[in-house]
């Protein structure tokens, strides 16, 4: 953003100069446009009187010339009853500026004014997504920074010498009297006349909600208060208009500069799933192809997504039939299909929503299935981890590497605390948006499958007594030996338990209160097995001889390592990072098999490495033996 200016002074003779093009655009763009001036006559009128007296005669003169504008805009709109109410507004609110009346008056009296036009003309002031200013904050940084500065100060080196300045953005007072909505208006029409463009063509509607909700807390401190607001609040109020009325001023700055994503039950985001899907296709068909596949994304992660375990738990072979419809109607959109072929995707995905929600109908589990719900997501996540830290523990032991075996406990201890530190920042500090979910876990399990692959190959050329004492002589485990088993340790631990983590709390609101207690129970009976597994495994692996031992744990690394390439490459194209390419094969989901080329590919490159790997080990076994004979 080269320039975030709000100043009307310099709004003016653009925007006269501009009015023909009210005679061709889109009636609501008229709305919008007048939304976005009413919004900054109550921003930056207080500033240009005080006690009745005008101390900024230029700014006053613009404000009384940019009403004339307003005039305009409003005459342009389709005729209706209540046009002539806002007609009549616009002329009190130039009386009350004639008059000099007091700042928070005409402010108060412009928010008035700016409501009820978007009552009468439907414009819409809330975002569809929940605003995440964490993915406002590198927008910041590419689009802003330069002029305002990188804490907003509008002190950034761009911004050296222009006129006006910069504006700052840490102006609290001005910022109280800005609604989320005007901030992402007018990081959509731009301020024309000075350096601060139009983005619509640049950010998505998502993108300019994000940054907007970053920009909102440049004034905003922590707050610890329990009050909350609806998001059409957060997004449509100001400050200023919440402290008129008694209310809590600064858990509302709080709140609109880091909204909570809103609970909601299954049918609630089946529907929220179904309603931004239409609208994706609405932007569609008008042409919009990157909002609608932005609003296709957050459709599944901000909605099913959320209800995926819960409908796992009912009736899984669903759960994958929808997620598959959902992701061809999102890869239609990538491909460009026409708006017929779209539309039928969308068509076959409500169908399969529609299923899911009769399923999900009849809320809380009953004790038995939420008991055996409870113990197989446990059972079925930690064996994985169980199965990793076995091997590695037994083959440390067995090798008598005590040290190693320390800096192991430690990596997967550490991976518990990171475990539980993720749920507490997810549940009490800020709220992890579906993307970075899976984001996270994407990433995780991809460097997973790299460094289980590693440690697979290691294990496979020391499975001979000889090379593992020429490597006990080389001391290589003494340092960065450790560190790999810690790592590996840690990711292993830390994936499993990030996918524990969201699919118990999807159980648990699930299983509702009189149920809480069979998924506990479930949970026990699930990690008495997992230990009585791990014991078994251990023990047993003392009795194999040392060749039979490293080649058997090599070989299960390696297989995890694939699992986890199609679990990372899933993970991936669920926040829309990669795109779908379904194919007919058949599916496995605790061994990462999906029926999809790149998930199907990324686990053949890791075969592809593994064979390599593989052959260079055994082709230098055979050099060395050639050598010694």
């Amino acid at each position: 953003m080269t320039r975030f200016r709000f100043s009307l002074s310099w709004l003016m003779l653009p925007l006269l100069a501009s009015l023909s093009f009210l005679a061709i655009g889109e009636p609501l763009d008229g709305a919008a446009q007048a939304l976005h001036l009413i919004g900054y006559i109550g921003a930056d009128y207080p500033a240009t009187v005080a006690g009745g007296q005008v101390i900024d005669a230029g700014e006053y003169q613009e404000q009384l010339e940019f009403l004339d504008v307003l005039q305009g805009l409003i005459v342009a709109l389709p005729a209706q009853a209540g046009r002539a109410e806002l007609e009549q507004g616009v002329s009190n609110l130039r009386q009350a500026i004639a008059q000099r009346q007091p700042g928070e008056e005409v402010a108060g009296a412009a928010r008035k004014l700016g409501a009820r036009l978007a009552e009468l003309y439907q414009v819409v002031q809330s975002p569809v997504l929940t605003p995440d200013p964490e993915r406002g904050a590198p927008l910041y940084a590419q689009h802003c920074s330069v002029c305002h500065g990188d804490t907003g100060l509008g002190d950034g080196p761009a911004g050296i010498g222009l006129e006006p300045a910069p504006a700052n953005l840490r102006d609290a007072a001005r910022l109280d009297r800005l609604s989320l909505y005007d901030l992402y208006n007018t990081l959509g029409l731009g301020i024309e006349g000075t350096d601060m463009p139009a983005f619509a063509d640049q950010l998505d509607e998502r993108q300019r909600w994000d940054l907007a909700a970053y920009i909102a807390g440049f004034t905003t401190a922590p707050a610890q208060s329990q009050t909350r607001f609806a998001m059409n609040e957060l997004a449509g109020r100001t400050p200023a208009e919440i402290a008129a009325t008694g209310g809590d001023v600064a858990a509302f700055r709080a709140l609109r500069a880091h909204p909570v994503v809103e609970q909601r039950g299954p049918q609630q985001l089946i529907g929220y799933t179904r309603s931004t899907l239409e609208r994706s296709l609405q932007a569609y068909r008008e042409g919009d192809r990157e909002q609608a596949y932005d609003l296709s994304v957050g459709a599944y992660l901000e909605g099913f997504e959320l209800v995926e375990s819960a409908l796992d738990n009912l009736d899984a072979a669903q759960r994958k039939t929808t997620e598959r419809a959902l992701m061809a109607y999102r890869q239609a959109l990538q491909d460009g299909a026409s708006v017929a072929q779209a539309a039928q995707a969308l068509e076959r995905a409500k169908v399969e929503l529609d299923k899911s929600a009769a399923l999900l109908a009849d809320g809380a589990m009953d004790d038995s299935l939420s008991f055996f719900a409870s113990l197989l997501i446990l059972l079925r996540e930690g064996l994985e981890a169980i199965l990793v830290l076995a091997a590695i523990l037994a083959f440390l032991r067995n090798t008598g590497q005590q040290q190693a075996v320390r800096s192991v406990h430690i990596g997967w201890g550490l991976a518990l605390l990171a475990g539980v530190a993720t749920w507490a920042v997810a549940a009490y500090l800020i709220d992890i948006s579906g993307a970075q979910r899976e984001l996270l876990e994407g990433a995780t399990a991809l460097f997973a499958s790299v460094v289980l692959l590693w440690v697979g190959v290691w294990m496979h050329d020391r499975r001979h007594a000889a090379a593992w004492q020429d490597y006990i002589k080389s001391s290589l485990v003494g340092g960065g030996g450790r560190f790999g088993f810690a790592v590996l340790a840690f990711f292993s631990v830390y994936r499993e338990l990030f996918e524990v983590i969201l699919f118990y709390e999807t159980l648990w609101l699930q299983a509702g209160p009189a149920g809480h207690g069979a998924v506990l129970a479930g949970a026990a009976a699930a990690l008495v097995l997992l230990i009585g597994l791990a014991w078994v495994i251990l023990r047993g692996s003392r009795k194999l001889p040392l060749a039979t031992f490293f080649g058997v744990n090599a070989v299960l690394l390696c297989v995890l390592s694939v699992v986890f390439a199609g679990h990372g490459v899933a993970a991936l194209q669920e926040a829309g990072v990669l795109g779908t390419r379904p194919v007919a094969f058949f599916e496995f989901d605790w061994l990462g098999i999906h029926a999809d080329a790149w998930s199907l590919s990324a686990q053949g490159l890791a075969l592809v490495g593994i064979a390599l790997l593989y052959g260079r080990s055994l082709l230098g076994e055979r050099r060395r033996m050639v050598e010694q004979a």
